[in-house]
């Protein structure tokens, strides 16, 4: 690893002026990530500015009902807040299938969503990789791509983001709040993660040296009948091949409001836009289900490795649902399907 000096700010100010008129310059929160891409020389920069003593923690229930949750606050913390356990149940089964205890109680919500992909070729230093070197190529599209996206892509990149908060707060359309050089900011969860198109090392609409402050979850009813699931390939605190946050509301058998983002599929956390308009007001059933997840799997473009997330992100749409119906004894999505994913 190569030599690095060190500052601690004492406030955000200090922070992104520390940071923004250096591009040499990166923030330091937990650090669960960053240490590990600065040791396999992924990351370079000459100076951390450690975050730590901001005052940028804490989880809070805002006077309507939602969730100002700060940039510093660990997973953990988050994770075992009541009011989330509550009212955002699936935040809190996000957070816990994220990562280690041990991890969790150092790694910061900002952090989380700021982390790099975890593609092997991004990581390796060595292969041509677009989000690393722009302009090199992209070594997984015709290399080992079984873990990597088939919604989102680009020619340039097909890496996954590795986030299962993320998918969370996607789907409960969730802000991040920033404070950089040229003043304050908020930005939609969505529209936070930006698909790779031609700038895949553009992974955020932010400038150097702009800080995550803050994220809010506005208030969302529905959110209280809320999970995630998360299929991978161990039990034990393996990245996702394929994650669904999901949420729904039944009023006399037909669907009043739905959620629903997916995680290990999509290059950034996937808003299932297609398959949410397809489900409002109609029959809570496992065939509607099957229908929806097909629908907003039409666009997906697998490799040769990979073509198998297609058919179980589908499967996981439908058994994430049919979960939620079961458990609140609203629906008819136990009744047997005909020919639909299950």
């Amino acid at each position: 690893m190569r030599p690095i000096t060190y500052l601690r700010a004492t406030d955000v100010t200090q922070a992104v002026a520390s940071v923004s008129t250096d591009p040499t310059s990166d923030f330091l929160a937990g650090g669960t990530t960053e240490v590990d891409l600065l040791r396999q020389e992924v990351l370079t920069p000459r100076r951390l500015v450690d975050i730590n003593d901001l005052p940028l923690s804490g989880v809070e229930e805002t006077p309507d009902g939602g969730l100002r949750i700060g940039a510093l606050a660990r997973m953990s913390e988050v994770a075992a807040a009541p009011v989330v356990r509550e009212r955002f149940p699936v935040m809190t089964q996000a957070l816990e299938l994220g990562a280690s205890a041990q991890l969790r109680n150092m790694a910061s919500m900002g952090g989380n969503l700021m982390q790099r992909v975890r593609c092997s070729y991004f990581r390796d230093a060595v292969s041509p990789c677009n989000k690393r070197e722009p302009a090199t190529g992209c070594s997984a599209i015709d290399g080992f791509s079984r873990g990597h996206a088939v919604l989102g892509t680009s020619e340039h990149c097909i890496a996954t983001h590795p986030s299962d908060v993320a998918v969370a707060l996607v789907a409960l359309d969730a802000s991040v709040h920033t404070q950089g050089p040229s003043g304050r900011r908020m930005h939609t969860a969505e529209d936070f993660f930006l698909l790779p198109g031609d700038s895949p090392h553009r992974e955020h609409p932010l400038d150097h040296g702009e800080l995550i402050t803050e994220i809010t979850v506005p208030a969302t009813p529905v959110a209280r009948h809320s999970l995630y699931l998360k299929v991978r390939d161990r039990e034990s605190y393996e990245f996702a091949l394929v994650s669904v946050a999901a949420a729904l509301s039944v009023v006399d058998g037909k669907i009043a409001d739905v959620r629903v983002a997916l995680g290990g599929v999509a290059t950034k956390p996937w808003r299932a836009r297609r398959a949410e308009d397809f489900l409002v007001g109609a029959p809570a059933d496992r065939d509607t289900f099957g229908m929806a997840a097909r629908v907003e799997m039409a666009d997906a473009r697998p490799t040769r490795m990979n073509a198998f997330k297609v058919e179980l992100a589908q499967r996981a749409i439908v058994r994430a649902l049919c979960t939620l119906i079961d458990a609140t004894g609203t629906g008819t999505a136990s009744r047997p399907g005909t020919g639909s994913p299950s």
